[in-house]
């Protein structure tokens, strides 16, 4: 039993916030249709101006969802996004669910081999894949089960205008269109999808249990593995966001900036599912740029903007120099890394908003808790646990022993966003849960090390996992030495996270060098850029004579960061 007293963290929750909210009772694919029966003629989607509406991103919906089914995707298969934030990156999340099919998400920037080691694991035969990936996915070996691929051309998205200005035969355009598009063989059209009738009602439809997302991450023990997502996990995230921020009303005067991609857990919770649960306006951006995003802001500022410290520290400095007001922005989220007081203070004076800290990971769809949005939030920690939402601080080395209020220990969850377990993966299932001792759903390890206050507030002391946050991304550092070992002059490596200003952590390669070779740091980073996407790549590479190891040979990474951080 928890050593708290009963939820003491309801009392600092901000006016008109629940103690607990009705779950969903449908699925996503209904929380969407519901929305395009409600707001029709209001605007979805934004794209470098061109806007869908909801009836119409229902449509392309139905008709999406009808051409994959004429593909062979039924029920429970796995189908793979590879796609960088796009209106058709929306509709085909929400074709492939109205099938009761399984979305898989991807990040389009991965290398060939991070790209191949995910498919292997899924198996999804068929891909809507960004035109600029397709040859990656084409170039997979036999046994990946890529069968089918659907290429999507971003800018068949934006403005006839703007398409016309990248058809111009100068360099700045031909530059332009091969950065967002390229000619491909051997694929299906995006178009031609949307060319089929709509889907016939009577075809079956996904419920709440079933599994709607499969979201890669590294978890708690370094290894990237699939954690699957049902229905009512991403739909009971959406409906807890909706009541911590009662403030913002459904409908046409909720906008929702999309900087975040939406194959990262957080940007698909807090931007796509949350955006479509309120009729939102969805401003979708294919990667963040302050220079594209404040002349949206200039026109339509968002309601509801999430992102990571860095967003806001170069938005914040883009606006003051270009003399842009940030004003009507309301509530900015911020998670992923910690955010300090030295970013919250000019951006809650240009905006006159809120922008108060959260925590999540992949595992929990992503949102565990948050700071009130108020003035009861408190500077330092990421909040408190969101509606429905009980937590635990137990001793890491015996997680059915809970620590004494106060004292620092491992943070345990459980609550209806918390993941039934890692796609085909049992062991690693079983190894990140604690069975309940009454007759409630098994508390899941975050492998974080906190502090819990009287009021309830959450800090973060300490990592038990060996995960890297850079920029917001996880990274794995057994994943980062595997591609470096294979670089000639490395004996041996060792890969920490170091404290950076701007990012939260840099990702250093303590590196052991093979007899005889000497240091090129620019050819290693080379080297990993190859066969590791770029926040993957260390920033720095440091030469070691030797890294301690445990008595059964096992390199202590702590050590390493220690010695590094002393050095």
């Amino acid at each position: 039993m928890s050593i708290f007293p009963p939820r003491p963290w309801l009392k600092s929750y901000a006016d008109n916030v629940p103690e607990e909210i009705e779950l969903p009772a449908g699925s996503l694919y209904d929380l969407v249709a519901a929305s395009v029966t409600e707001f029709g003629s209001a605007v979805a989607l934004e794209f470098f101006g061109a806007t869908t509406t909801y009836a119409e991103m229902g449509q392309q919906i139905d008709r999406a969802a009808e051409g994959l089914r004429l593909l062979g995707v039924q029920k429970g298969d796995p189908v793979a996004l590879v796609l960088p934030n796009c209106p058709q990156h929306i509709v085909a999340f929400y074709a492939v669910l109205r099938l009761g099919a399984i979305v898989v998400e991807h990040n389009p920037l991965y290398t060939p081999r991070e790209l191949r080691h995910q498919f292997e694991d899924h198996g999804a035969r068929v891909v809507i894949a960004w035109d600029k990936t397709v040859a990656t996915i084409q170039d997979f070996p036999e046994d990946v089960a890529v069968e089918t691929i659907i290429s999507v051309d971003l800018t068949r998205a934006m403005p006839f205008t703007t398409r016309a200005l990248l058809r111009l035969p100068i360099t700045k355009a031909r530059e332009s269109r091969a950065a967002l598009t390229t000619k491909v063989r051997g694929t299906i059209e995006w178009k031609k999808l949307l060319e089929s009738p709509p889907i016939d009602e009577r075809i079956f439809r996904p419920d709440a249990a079933d599994v709607a997302l499969i979201q890669y991450t590294s978890g708690t023990t370094g290894s990237p593995k699939g954690a699957t997502l049902t229905h009512l996990n991403l739909t009971t995230n959406a409906a807890q966001a909706r009541a911590w921020v009662p403030t913002v009303k459904r409908g046409e005067g909720c906008v929702v900036y999309a900087v975040l991609p939406m194959f990262h857990a957080y940007g698909l919770t807090l931007c796509l599912t949350f955006a479509m649960s309120m009729g939102a306006r969805l401003v979708l951006f294919p990667r963040f740029d302050p220079d594209l995003v404040l002349p949206v802001i200039k026109k339509r500022p968002a309601t509801f903007l999430p992102a990571v410290p860095p967003i806001y520290e170069r938005l914040s400095a883009a606006a003051r120099e270009k003399g842009v007001s940030l004003k009507g922005i309301q509530i900015a989220i911020s998670g992923a890394m910690p955010l300090s007081a030295a970013v919250v203070e000019p951006w809650e004076e240009q905006t006159g908003g809120y922008l108060v800290e959260g925590y999540g990971l992949s595992e929990t769809s992503p949102v565990l808790m948050a700071n009130p949005v108020g003035p009861t939030r408190r500077a330092g920690t990421v909040g408190l646990p969101l509606p429905n939402t009980e937590l635990r601080v137990v001793d890491p080395e015996n997680p059915t022993v809970d620590r004494k209020a106060g004292d620092e220990g491992e943070l345990i969850v459980r609550g209806p966003q918390v993941f039934s377990g890692y796609w085909k993966k049992p062991e690693e299932t079983a190894a990140v849960f604690v069975p309940t001792s009454d007759d409630g759903a098994d508390w899941f390890r975050t492998g974080d090390i906190v502090t819990v206050d009287s009021d309830g507030f959450v800090r973060i002391v300490d990592r038990i996992k060996e995960l890297i946050i850079t920029g917001g991304f996880n990274v794995a550092p057994s994943e980062v030495e595997e591609a470096l070992r294979a670089h000639p002059s490395i004996a041996d490596v060792a890969v920490i996270g170091l404290p950076s200003e701007h990012s939260g952590e840099d990702v250093v390669a303590a590196v052991v060098l093979a007899p005889g070779a000497t240091l090129d740091e620019a050819a290693i980073r080379d080297f990993a850029r190859a066969n590791l996407t770029a926040y993957k790549v260390p920033k720095r590479v440091v030469a070691v004579d030797e890294l301690p190891k445990s008595l059964i040979g096992k390199v202590l990474r702590r050590k390493v960061r220690e010695s590094l951080l002393d050095a």
